[in-house]
């Protein structure tokens, strides 16, 4: 019998374990790309108090999260991520569902995204899920690949 999955709100006292969790799964990217993803960077303190948050918890263990922000009529995916220990098992897709379905029921038409040109893993798995490139810049000293997805 698996272990149940849950999505909840993330609170303030989550942050810790939300940072740790960032940590671990942007890890082994930082070889890749020549220093730490942006995620890595952030105040995850500050991130629950700013931004929409959800975490995904097995049992009671926090094992996904998923960082929004409400951008006028579309939401701005800023940070899906997993720990590597339970990738592969549709929890990033969990995810994602919840954030289009959490965007459609407050009235957004679209989700944005943008990952480093250098996570091709991340542009493929957007990508089979309908997200479109719509353009790449540097931005913060980050090559990025910009998506869209209409709901």
């Amino acid at each position: 019998m698996s272990t149940p999955i849950t999505i909840r709100p993330a609170k303030p006292e989550d942050a810790s374990a939300i940072a740790a969790l960032v940590a671990e799964a942007y890890t082994p990217y930082i070889r890749r790309i020549g220093r730490k993803p942006g995620p890595m960077l952030e105040d995850y303190a500050q991130v629950v108090a700013d931004s929409v948050v959800y975490v995904c918890l097995e049992e009671e263990d926090i094992v996904g999260v998923l960082v929004m922000l409400r951008e006028g009529d579309e939401m701005l995916l800023l940070n899906v991520a997993v720990l590597p220990r339970c990738k592969g098992r549709g929890m990033g897709k969990r995810l994602m569902t919840f954030c289009e379905d959490y965007a459609r029921g407050i009235g957004c038409v679209a989700i944005r995204l943008y990952t480093h040109e250098l996570m091709s893993e991340n542009q493929d798995i957007y990508k089979r899920l309908g997200y479109v490139e719509t353009h790449r810049a540097t931005e913060h000293g980050f090559a990025r690949v910009f998506m869209h997805k209409a709901l």
